[in-house]
Parts: structure tokens; sequence; C-alpha cells
């Protein structure tokens, strides 16, 4: 299995994927339509295609050329607030176009299929770790998006034998040397702490200080990029089809991670307390025993201190991201 197509390969997540793949010998097409994702995200290694999953016609363009062996397909839109005002975009890009990519897969015979997924289909979970025995129960279009994109791919596994792989996880963090983290509308806590120790903000909100955690505010459980990429190469291999959560099984504060920020830039952060938002759980980590034990994953980098340091480091010499 050497031929990859990776939609949302230009994307934050996509992007570090292909870079690590292409490092381990697989040859890469990325499919971008370039509405969240920078062309300069994509590694110069990889082939390129601009395009849009709605339109079959440049997809079939696609898979006419590439003759993939395997899909990763990581596009989507990911914007929970966003989900809550304008659903109609997130059923019609994560399931109606996710289905023109999946019929493309079954015309061409592709042998293997990994998706994106997150633990926003749980909802907010009756107990932690999230595992994967835990019902779905998503509270907003975003994580129903994805849960329907799931379902559709146990019958497509079912009816078609498409042999997949589904990672749900969280809080992706970090950078690798070359790539890293540039939304252009920034959600992620780390990035916009470390906005503040480059002077492009004033200071960061902090969304909730009561909360029944330690410090009171919520925590959460971040992966480093680095490792979500192993955990994508190790699906890609694999012949079960089957879903795996994916996390540290740790979890870090939203004071912790602005201290971690504060003493790794040597900055003075300004973070400004704010009522909760409607709808953030006080804690959510990901259990990751299945895919541990499964597929072999041992994450390298598991505590928020190298995760900072490998943002930072990316974020100094790439002040304005990717510029575009």
């Amino acid at each position: 299995m050497k031929k990859i197509i990776v939609t949302g390969g230009a994307g934050y997540i996509g992007s570090i994927c292909v870079e690590q793949m292409i490092n381990q010998g697989f040859e890469v097409s990325v499919f971008d339509n370039l509405t969240e994702g920078h062309a300069k995200a994509v590694d110069p290694r990889a082939d390129f295609y601009q395009g849009d999953l709605a339109d079959r016609s440049v997809l079939r363009h696609v898979f006419e050329e590439v003759k993939p062996d395997a899909v990763m397909h990581f596009a989507a839109n990911a914007l929970v607030g966003e989900s809550m005002t304008n659903p109609s975009k997130y059923f019609r890009n994560n399931v109606s176009s996710g289905i023109n990519l999946l019929d493309m897969v079954v015309e061409f015979g592709v042998k293997k299929f990994v998706f994106s997924s997150t633990c926003a289909t749980f909802g907010i979970p009756d107990r932690m770790p999230l595992d994967e025995s835990l019902p779905q129960k998503p509270i907003n279009p975003y994580g129903e998006s994805k849960l329907m994109f799931e379902t559709i791919l146990k019958w497509y596994h079912e009816i078609h034998k498409l042999s997949f792989t589904a990672l749900r996880y969280f809080n992706a963090a970090g950078a690798s040397e070359a790539f890293g983290e540039d939304h252009r509308i920034e959600t992620h806590l780390i990035p916009n702490v470390l906005k503040v120790a480059l002077g492009q903000r004033e200071s960061v909100d902090i969304f909730g200080t009561d909360y029944p955690t330690p410090d009171g505010t919520c925590i959460r459980d971040y992966i480093h990029i680095l490792d979500l990429a192993q955990a994508h190469i190790l699906a890609l291999k694999s012949e079960k089809s089957d879903f795996y959560n994916l996390g540290t099984g740790g979890g870090t504060s939203v004071r912790e991670v602005i201290e971690t920020c504060k003493k790794i830039t040597g900055s003075d952060i300004k973070a400004i307390e704010k009522p909760r938002r409607a709808g953030d759980p006080p804690r959510l980590i990901a259990a990751s025993d299945k895919i541990r034990r499964e597929l072999g994953w041992v994450p390298r980098f598991e505590n928020i201190q190298t995760i900072v340091e490998s943002a930072w480091a990316w974020h100094v010499k790439h002040p304005n991201g990717y510029g575009d």
C-alpha cells in the first residue's frame, strides 16, 4: 500500500500527517479546496490537487490519475460554534461531500479508508476517561455530522467490504519542525495563548473558573500532532475495520496551559476570566487503551511542556503563520 490520497492535506493535522507519511515512504497526493488549509502547508514532496469534495467530476479525475491504494480523510468543517448557527454547512460538507468521496473509493476499488473523527460524537459523557463503549450523543451539528459519517462508514464496510479505521480525538496540538497550526479563525487555546506572547493579542480568555476541577478551569486532553500522525499511519496499515478513541489519558487545565506557555515563552501572558461557555464539560479525556493494545500505538510526547515547546518553536519561525 503505497499511494495515498489525503483530503484536507493542506490543513493543520492533514499537513503533518502527509509529511510523516512521506517520511515513511508513502506516495501522497493532497486534495484540498484551501478554504481552511494553506497551499504553503502542503509538503513539497506531495502532489497537490486543488478541488472540492462536492464536485464528483474533479474527484473522479484525481482518482483516475492517482489510482490510490488508500484514502485518508481529514477534509471537514470543525467549528462547534459555527455548526450551531449554520448546520447546513456542516451536514453538506462533512456528510454529503464525504459520501462523494466514499463512492469514488468504492468505484475505484480502494483498499483502505482512514477517517479523522472526533470525541465530540460522544457529547457530554457519563464518565471519564472516554472509552469506545460509551454511548454517542452529540450535542452540536459538528459532532452529529461526524457520527453520521461514522455510521455511513459501517454500512459501506457491511455492503461494499470497505476496510476502514476511524480515529476519534479532541485536542491536537504542537507542531513538527516544518508545519504548524494556522487557522483563519483560531479557536484553539494553545495558539491563542502563544499569540499573546508574540504580541499579536493583548490577552487570552479563560471561560469559566468555577468548574469542579483542581483549579476551577476546564481540563482537556492534548495530544501531540506527531503522535497523532503516527496513529493515522498505524491505522493505514491495519486490516481490521474499527473505531478508536485517541488521547494521552492525562489532562491539562486551561490555567496549566497558560502557565506552561508563560514558562516556555518567558512572557507574562495576560488572562481574562470570563463566564462559562454553554455546553463546555468540566473534563474531557479520551482513553486510548484499545488502540495501544490492537494497533501498537505508543505516544512519545505525552506532557504539555513538550507539546507547547514544539508549537512555540514553529510560531517563532512563522509569526504570521503561512501568510496567505
